[in-house]
């Protein structure tokens, strides 16, 4: 079947979705007898979820998340330490409109990680911006002095969404607290930010002082 100049002039407009529905609809006799309406509804409604997949697609990818998780399989069921109706508010996401923070802490193995992957990737399907860092190759960046350094912590303070993952596995420098604490000052009030610590104490006082929301992770490690 040759391209309908419709479909050409669609694909030059940009409008992929639109123009592979146009396709499908006259390749599918059935779809004739549906009302004018409902097939440019039909058109609209594909390019607008072509343009969602694409959308999160980027976020995603901007992200990096360390790991591929979705809220929607945290089984509850197994003993972590996760009650419920607080996990529920933390998938509807308005603490992050609220710009709350929140701590994730637990042993080795408990899935400390997982759980704030998962998070942020519910974050990016909301249509929210999401950066995740490990914090000692976050430092490690802004250590190199290679010119990044402003731009990166730029970057830092503008996610909606910030994934401090690692915290604590070793003592900070001088340095590294000056950087962490010019990171939290930046997005304090203004942004959300999820940390994950093996332990509490590691994650620091002006940390647990910023955060709404605390998660302590228990049972058995996951393997």
């Amino acid at each position: 079947m040759l391209n309908h100049p419709t479909h050409e002039r669609l694909i030059e407009l940009g409008l992929t979705g639109m123009a592979k529905a146009f396709e499908e609809q006259r390749r599918s006799p059935d779809l004739e007898a549906l009302p004018f309406e409902d097939r440019i509804g039909l058109l609209v409604d594909r390019e607008a979820a072509e343009r969602d997949t694409r959308r999160l697609t980027t976020r995603l990818k901007i992200a990096a998340l360390r790991q591929t998780a979705c809220v929607e399989d945290v089984d509850l069921r197994t003993p972590r330490g996760i009650d419920r109706a607080v996990f529920a508010k933390l998938v509807e996401g308005r603490w992050i409109d609220r710009h709350e923070n929140l701590l994730v802490t637990g042993a080795t193995g408990l899935g400390k990680s997982w759980l704030a992957c998962a998070l942020g990737h519910k974050a990016c399907r909301d249509n929210r911006s999401v950066l995740y860092h490990r914090v000692p190759r976050l430092f490690e960046a802004l250590a190199r002095g290679d010119g990044r350094y402003a731009r990166l912590l730029k970057s830092l303070g503008r996610a909606q969404l910030l994934i401090l993952d690692d915290w604590g596995l070793s003592v900070l420098t001088a340095a590294e607290r000056r950087d962490l604490l010019e990171i939290l000052e930046d997005r304090h009030g203004r942004a959300s930010t999820i940390v994950t610590s093996q332990l509490l104490q590691l994650t620091g006082e002006s940390m647990r002082k910023r955060s709404a929301k605390t998660i302590t992770l228990d049972g058995q490690p996951e393997h």
